[in-house]
């Protein structure tokens, strides 16, 4: 048993309690030092324990793998990850290490999107013309497709069903807006591995939607069940996944659609509410750009990018420009020591999202 008291209330030593004094009394002066003798081994213990030397926090990890390990392609889906967070693209591409699912996990919003842009591009491949009478009917008709081969737990089915179903109806209603401008739609496009500069790199991708115009040039729309990322991001390319499909239209790599000049880069934001509404990431702050324009631009950052993971003194810093400020649950922050580092003080030069 171990009797333990404050020796200090704030600033002021505190006084034995009436009960405490009354036993030492008891016992004698003799027993009693026995006893603090105890006592004072076990504090020393306690003191010991914040008398070694100094340890520090574990660096930020910044892996410098030699350039023969180093990524020669890249998706347009990849950039993003490139810039924000290099870490995860060495931990991912170089050490080869994938993210373990849950065991048990019920679908979530990725599972959303990639079954909407799937009833979408059914869609655009089955029927040419939005504006056919039966194109809601056919729209319809695909969702029941795409739902019985993803096969829903019945609870999820009863919330995403009826969400599309709000969709449907608004989609027409988009597609047929745009129709009188549109030659040609293209869903699901391929973009094939284009070199960038001189880097030794090469980028490829898949555009969920081109849309050939009537005047020869072309849209290029990505379908966005969610909110990120936004437009603002888009158009100060943090996330250039549209301009660089733009710039790969521009250099010929959609095959099937040779080398065309971009009109429009947009998201096509369908809402839970079952809005839809296209968002062009062009115009931002009053800022108006041509999609030439950005779409070259992030060409040249690329490019740059690529110029500046070349260097073999370049590491691939964790969390460079993370996409959520204060927050660690990246596929590989728990490998980058992401608490721990950060817990230290060097986080710095973090920064948050635009």
């Amino acid at each position: 048993m171990v009797l333990t008291r404050s020796a200090r209330a704030s600033d002021a030593p505190a006084v034995p309690s009436r009960w405490l004094q009354r036993i030492l009394t008891f016992i004698g002066k003799d027993p009693a030092a026995a006893l603090r003798g105890r006592g004072d081994e076990l504090l020393a213990w306690a003191r010991a324990l914040d008398a070694g030397e100094r340890q520090h926090f574990a660096p930020r990890p910044q892996p410098k793998p030699p350039l023969s390990m180093r990524p020669t392609h890249f998706s347009v889906t990849e950039i993003e990850t490139l810039r924000r967070d290099p870490y995860a693209v060495y931990a991912r591409r170089i050490l080869s290490l994938l993210p373990l699912e849950p065991v048990i996990r019920d679908p979530g919003a990725a599972e959303r999107g990639t079954l909407f842009h799937d009833i979408l591009h059914l869609f655009s491949t089955e029927v040419a013309d939005p504006r056919a009478p039966e194109a809601l009917e056919r729209l319809i008709a695909a969702g029941r497709t795409c739902f019985a081969e993803i096969a829903l737990p019945a609870d999820v089915e009863a919330v995403w069903w009826p969400r599309f179903e709000k969709l449907a109806a608004n989609i027409i209603e988009w597609e047929r807006g745009r129709a009188p401008a549109v030659a040609r739609r293209h869903a699901e496009e391929r973009a094939e591995k284009t070199a960038v500069g001189r880097t030794g790199v090469t980028l490829s991708g898949y555009a969920d939607r081109v849309d050939l115009l009537a005047g020869g040039m072309a849209d290029i729309l990505d379908y966005k069940t969610g909110s990120s990322p936004s437009k603002a991001q888009a158009h100060t390319l943090l996330a250039p996944q549209l301009a660089l499909e733009g710039a790969l239209l521009r250099r010929g790599a959609f095959k099937g659609l040779g080398a065309r000049e971009p009109s429009q880069l947009a998201f096509v934001r369908l809402k839970p509410n079952g809005e839809v509404f296209e968002e062009s990431i062009l115009d931002y702050n009053r800022q108006p750009r041509t999609a030439e324009d950005l779409a070259e631009e992030a060409w040249a950052r690329l490019e740059k990018l690529l110029v500046h993971y070349a260097d073999p003194t370049t590491g691939y810093l964790s969390r460079a420009l993370p996409f959520r400020e204060g927050e660690s649950d990246g596929d590989y922050d728990h490998l980058a020591r992401v608490l721990e580092w950060s817990a230290g003080g060097d986080s710095d030069d973090e920064a948050g999202e635009a």
